[in-house]
């Protein structure tokens, strides 16, 4: 029986097989970025207005256009970026549903999981961006503030550092997730990690600092308490799936 007789497939596929599948993917998750990208379209206004412009708005600040196009370009990568994050739960799927016919039985079940979490720390770290660090890097800009100096800022730049700053924290909040498919596999392990703890609790803070463009201590701290905690979360996570391993074998 071959493997892929095993993970349910009828045959292996073929190297043209392969990129005609990844190709179908590469256009259903370019779709489903359209579909989210016309949904972002549609509630524009309030996206803009809110979404993005609110931290800025609330701590006082001002934003300025310094281009000819500059509103115009923006609103578009609003909307593009907007559209990314509505589709990233049905783009997700689309990787995985390429990756899962390669894989064995109980592989695709834990895979589906997968996905499902992925999104969900992607978007929960999301969230925790917009909703905790970038309000405080908007207070802490305007609190430091220069009373004889106006704060105009580019919309550009603005546009630029929220980005960075959404992803930056949807990506941290992956950390679980990929600890958990490296366990899986045996690149990792909660003994590893249990061992470089300090060394990791270093890294943390210079990965905080990185991250943050302020030298708040608070705010850098708001980075470096979530991603200890969820090096603690990865930690417990590597030691269940050594014990799953060790139960299998």
């Amino acid at each position: 029986m071959s493997e892929h007789t095993e993970a349910g497939n009828t045959g292996e596929m073929s190297f043209l097989g392969h990129l005609e599948e990844l190709r179908k993917r590469v256009f259903r998750a370019l779709g489903w970025w359209l579909a989210g990208t016309a949904i972002a379209g549609y509630f524009n206004a309030w996206i803009m207005n809110k979404a993005l412009l609110g931290p800025a708005i609330r701590a006082g600040l001002k934003l300025q256009n310094l281009e000819p196009f500059g509103q115009a370009f923006l609103l578009f990568k609003v909307v593009f970026f907007s559209g990314l994050i509505i589709a990233f739960p049905m783009i997700s799927w689309e990787v995985w549903g390429f990756v899962a016919p390669g894989l064995y039985a109980h592989e695709r079940r834990w895979a589906r999981w997968v996905t499902v979490l992925t999104t969900f720390c992607f978007l929960l770290g999301v969230a925790f961006g917009y909703f905790l660090l970038i309000p405080s890097m908007m207070q802490y800009i305007n609190t430091m503030s220069n009373p004889n100096i106006e704060d105009n800022l580019a919309t550009s730049e603005y546009f630029s550092f929220f980005v960075n700053m959404l992803l930056a924290a949807g990506l941290i909040f992956e950390l679980p997730m990929i600890t958990w498919v490296l366990s899986r596999i045996g690149m990792v392990s909660d003994k590893l990690m249990v061992k470089y703890r300090r060394h990791s609790i270093v890294a943390i803070l210079i990965l905080a600092a990185i991250i943050t463009p302020t030298p708040d201590p608070v705010t850098q701290l708001m980075v470096a308490v979530p991603l200890y905690i969820l090096y603690e979360i990865s930690v417990v996570i590597a030691r269940f799936n050594f014990k799953k391993r060790e139960e299998r074998a």
